[in-house]
Parts: structure tokens; C-alpha cells; sequence
């Protein structure tokens, strides 16, 4: 059965359009917009027919928000670090597990690690740029575990760069798009 990629409503980062070589604007885990919200409610809309059985979110905020926005009352929602986006803004720096069961405690997160995203070298703002390739295994060993979640069909609510990585193609905010795996 088919796996459907979600990629997160528009956050606050992605809201200020940045061009590319702009300062960081140092906005840590980065929330949606009001914008992200209503695309999150339309996306809801879209998915109401396709069965979706379980979901897995990445544990940065604006992923979180995006998949209880669609999925409340439709499926449980299971937040897993693996397939969270390549860290090289401020805005994909997560939040300690305390803090996010604070937010969201229908949630659980005590699987996680107190420091679940990437830690190393820091660039010129302090955060600590994952390497592409590092990213890169990591999302091909994701790749490879989704032939365990046999509960399909599933919904991935995740990243921009998460989805390139992972299947090849960009994805607009909110966009529903299937994914044909084993």
C-alpha cells in the first residue's frame, strides 16, 4: 500500500522567503504561520478519503503541528527523529522532549533523546550544520525501516530537504503527495 509524503505547513522561516546566502534570522524550531495552519486544515481536506492508518512526525514543532492540524480524531500520530530536516538554519534546531510533551501532551516523547537533532561543527551563527552526506545515510536508513510499519497506509509529515533526500522531488507546503515503496 502506498505511503503519502506531507511536507509541514509554512513555518515562520519559510515565511520570511530568505535568498539564499541571507543571515540566519535565528528562529529556533520554527512554528507555522497562520498561513501554515489554513494549509494544514485544507491538506485535511485532501486526505479524508485515502485511509490513512498511521502517521509519523518529525519532531520539530511546525511538523507536530502540521500532522495533529490534519490528523486529530483520523489516526495516531507517532513522532519519530529519523526522517527530521537537515539541519542548517536555526529553524531546524528542535526542542528538548520536556518541552515538546509541554506543548503537545496527547503526544508521546519520552523515546527521544534530550538532544535528538545533530550536534557538530557550528557555522558563523553557532548552528551546527549536519553534512550533507551524514544527512543523506540517515535518510536512506529511514527509507529502508519503512518496510517495518506494515499499518498502512501511512502519511510522513516532514521537510523539504527530508523529501528531495528521500524520494527526489521538492514539495510545495502542505502538498499530499504518494510515495510508492516496499
Amino acid at each position: 500500500m502506498t505511503i503519502y509524503l506531507i511536507r509541514h505547513g509554512q513555518s515562520e522561516f519559510n515565511a520570511l522567503n530568505l535568498e539564499p546566502g541571507a543571515p540566519d534570522p535565528m528562529i529556533i524550531d520554527a512554528r507555522l504561520t497562520d498561513l501554515g495552519k489554513q494549509q494544514a486544515l485544507a491538506a485535511r481536506e485532501q486526505i479524508q478519503d485515502l485511509g490513512i492508518q498511521t502517521v509519523l512526525a518529525s519532531p520539530l514543532t511546525r511538523a507536530i503541528q502540521t500532522a495533529k492540524l490534519i490528523f486529530d480524531g483520523i489516526a495516531p500520530i507517532q513522532v519519530t527523529p529519523a526522517h527530521r530536516e537537515r539541519l542548517d538554519h536555526a529553524c531546524d534546531i528542535g526542542r528538548a522532549p520536556a518541552e515538546l510533551a509541554s506543548d503537545f501532551p496527547e503526544l508521546t516523547f519520552d523515546h527521544l533523546d534530550d538532544i535528538w537533532w545533530h550536534t557538530g561543527p557550528q557555522n558563523k551563527y553557532g548552528v551546527p550544520e549536519e553534512p550533507v552526506e551524514m544527512f543523506d545515510q540517515r535518510i536512506q536508513k529511514f527509507r529502508d525501516s519503512l518496510v517495518q510499519h506494515t499499518n498502512r497506509p501511512l502519511a510522513i509529515v516532514g521537510h523539504g530537504n527530508t523529501f528531495r533526500s528521500l524520494a527526489g522531488f521538492d514539495m510545495q507546503n502542505c502538498e499530499v503527495r504518494p510515495f510508492p515503496v516496499p
